[in-house]
């Protein structure tokens, strides 16, 4: 739609703001909260075991995450991937592509250590 947010003499027309606002959010918003709600999933997914694996490496702990645990996250994860380079969504590619690889540098450095 076409709003009109000035009149002829420049000053704002809040009728017509708030119409671009409602329009905005009705069209809007449900894509970008879904977009955003699985960008953070990603992330949360990610983070589930960087305290195991930071403890492990500060010596805190000598446990490991398990085993399968992680290789669950990470097949999940890779069907995210998947998922977004099907749909070329370059926020989850390099979310997803910076935590595989931040991952496996930490998995890295303790198991080579």
């Amino acid at each position: 739609m076409n709003f009109k947010l000035r009149d002829d003499q420049g000053h704002v027309n809040y009728d017509g703001f708030r119409a671009w606002v409602q329009d905005w959010f009705a069209n809007n918003f449900a894509k970008l909260s879904a977009d955003t709600l699985g960008w953070f999933a990603a992330i949360l997914i990610h983070l589930a075991t960087i305290p195991t694996l930071i403890a492990t490496a500060a010596g805190l702990s000598d446990r490991m995450p398990p085993v399968d645990m992680v290789l669950f996250m990470w097949a999940g994860l890779l069907l995210l991937f998947a998922r977004a380079t099907i749909l070329k969504d370059g926020l989850n590619i390099i979310t997803i592509g910076l935590g595989f690889a931040i991952q496996a540098v930490l998995m890295a450095l303790m198991i080579f250590k």
